[in-house]
């Protein structure tokens, strides 16, 4: 079967009526699922025996018995004593991290259940600015399931410490307020900035406060001090950047919603569910979210499936983690009259699962329409255009040679101690660290038999030619390459990472060539290349292309050398200057602890 989407259902104050009908008998329902077992979220209750009945997109009936609402003209589908569990929701997450557009991302995702997300396009709006997020907005609102946006509130994310392509501020967030889809701000990334007062996040925030829209958090700091309860107390209502059980207890006992991330480099739902399953929390204000997921991620091991999947094996009851991935999500967003459980009303956006802990998915449906079915898309869904003038975003002034990534020592040393920065594994944050350094010929040396390798940051947005060279530690190359990307959280210049200057030149002008992406370059030979021409972010072709592109991007970095979980988000990360401790901007090296910037050389 091969459904076709259809417009949005109307709202249900104006289909209430047909709602009544339907429940009572008075008229037949479009659809009718009988036999099922109800994963009831507002209860908490597995209800056996039970039948659901959809008309005009949205539930009119959950009961015992539809046989009143089928008609002719009713399809009926028998659940089997199968699970009957809401569309899972996606509570924080950015489209652009999956490399490709939202219409290719939904197309990725549904056939893992996924049927709402909360999206915070700030990628694009580092580069592209308040047209950019428009673009992704009147995406959004195209989609086949519900696709809600965040305005970005941050761009830059660290004022004075980075420049990205574009700005937004108060006036830009109180045009936003009035689009249809944007349900609110997002991460509110400059935590130093609110517990300052800072007028341009007081502001901002002020302005979503008017709207009645909901404040997104990321306070990316372990001290719970002052300044954690300054932020708190300066609006922003979730947070996804905690990484320890007292981070989500702090969080919740403060009245916010404490976010809980499983993306593809990120693994901080383990530790901090243990204030629900050690510390017993309420589990109602804890909401589960990917925040960054690669398409090859999306491809290969799924979605929000794979994080509810993650929390029931942490020792979740399974209707406790769907909440988690539902109704929590929903109510936090003020949407619980819309999606998030299977209940009269709400948007008929529901999955069929042969079994509950495994979360093993049958069949999916939003709005009432089969989308997807043992594992694969059956909707026809079809790609957004984006104009051509989003394709021309990677600038750099002037093709680049091996010596624009010359680290001068100073004059007459034969080694210098200088920052590092330190890659941790499956976490957002890195280190500060100080390792003294050889010297050949003036200039620092790469040591690649202690795992450290030369850095640049390169400016793309206004064609500067301007490149900051510093060193990086974690990544393993064993060989002479060099990786380039156009993806830099979060001002998006390019960051070239390598042990050959050459092959970094080659790798920055490469993409400079294509438009953007990712390129692996090892002694003048392309390994590997992701071509991302939409905003230097994003691609044009279907993701399971781009999953393939990224695969062979991966085992290239294999063969020389890196043997992380998923490089190249710890890549893509390494100039994200709201997040300690030590990151590279296009303004230098940047200490993320004190928000200053710092020498290379100690």
């Amino acid at each position: 079967m091969t459904t076709r989407m259809t417009d949005r259902p109307k709202a249900w104050h104006e289909m209430a009526p047909v709602l009544v009908d339907v429940a009572t008998g008075r008229r037949q329902a479009d659809l009718v699922i009988r036999n099922g077992r109800w994963v009831n979220v507002h209860s908490g209750e597995i209800i056996a025996g039970t039948d659901i009945a959809v008309v005009g997109g949205r539930f009119a009936y959950c009961g015992p018995d539809a046989s009143h609402t089928i008609g002719e003209g009713t399809e009926v589908v028998d659940a089997g004593g199968r699970y009957l569990v809401p569309g899972l929701c996606d509570g924080h997450m950015h489209v652009e991290s999956g490399m490709v557009t939202v219409t290719e991302f939904c197309r990725a995702v549904i056939p893992h259940g996924t049927t709402s997300m909360f999206i915070d396009p700030h990628e694009i709006a580092n580069v592209l600015g308040l047209e950019g997020v428009r673009l992704m907005h009147d995406e959004a609102m195209a989609a086949p399931i519900n696709v809600h946006v965040q305005m970005p509130s941050c761009v830059p994310s660290a004022p004075g410490l980075e420049t990205p392509g574009a700005t937004l501020d108060e006036k830009d967030v109180a045009e936003a307020m009035t689009w249809p889809n944007i349900i609110g701000l997002g991460e509110v990334m400059n935590f130093p900035g609110v517990s300052a007062n800072d007028a341009k996040m007081v502001a901002e925030i002020a302005e979503t406060m008017k709207a009645g829209k909901t404040v997104g958090g990321h306070y990316a700091s372990p001290d719970l001090g002052r300044a954690f309860h300054g932020y708190v107390a300066g609006g922003p209502q979730d947070d996804h950047e905690g990484t320890r059980a007292e981070d989500a207890i702090a969080r919740v006992r403060q009245g916010m919603r404490a976010m809980l991330r499983l993306g593809s480099a990120w693994y901080d739902v383990a530790e901090q569910i243990k204030a629900v399953t050690e510390s017993g929390l309420d589990p109602r204000n804890f909401i589960l979210c990917t925040d960054d997921c690669h398409s090859g991620t999306l491809v290969t091991e799924g979605h929000m499936d794979r994080v509810v999947r993650h929390a029931i094996a942490q020792g979740l009851k399974p209707v406790t983690a769907i909440q988690m991935a539902t109704l929590n999500t929903a109510q936090h967003f003020g949407l619980d009259r819309e999606i998030g459980s299977i209940a009269p009303g709400r948007l008929a956006d529901f999955l069929i699962v042969s079994d509950l802990a495994t979360l093993r998915i049958d069949q999916v449906f939003a709005r009432g329409q089969l989308l997807a079915e043992a594992g694969r898309l059956v909707a026809k869904i079809d790609a957004y255009p984006y104009p051509a003038k989003v394709k021309a975003s990677v600038k750099l002034g002037k093709p680049l040679g091996a010596t624009d990534f010359d680290i001068a020592a100073p004059k007459g040393a034969n080694a210098v101690r200088a920052r590092v920065i330190g890659v941790i594994e499956n976490q957002a944050p890195t280190r500060a660290l100080e390792i003294d350094m050889p010297v050949e010929n003036g200039l620092v040396a790469t040591d690649r038999d202690n795992n450290v390798c030369q850095i640049a940051l390169v400016e793309r947005h206004r064609g500067t030619g301007g490149v900051v060279n510093a060193l990086v530690s974690g990544f393993g190359y064993k060989k002479p390459c060099a990786m380039a990307s156009t993806v830099a959280h979060d001002s998006h210049h390019m960051i070239v990472v390598g042990t050959n200057k050459a092959d970094m030149a080659q790798a920055a002008n490469c993409l400079a060539e294509v438009g953007g992406g990712v390129v692996l370059v090892s002694e003048g030979r392309e390994l590997a290349l992701v071509e991302l021409p939409i905003a230097g972010l994003m691609s044009d072709e279907r993701a399971e292309i781009v999953a393939q592109k990224a695969a062979k991007l991966t085992q290239a970095m294999r063969d020389v050398g890196c043997d992380l979980n998923n490089a190249y988000m710890q890549h893509s990360l390494l100039a994200l200057v709201v997040i300690p401790e030590l990151r590279i901007s296009d303004q230098g090296l940047i200490d993320v602890r004190t928000f200053e910037k710092v020498d290379l050389f100690v």
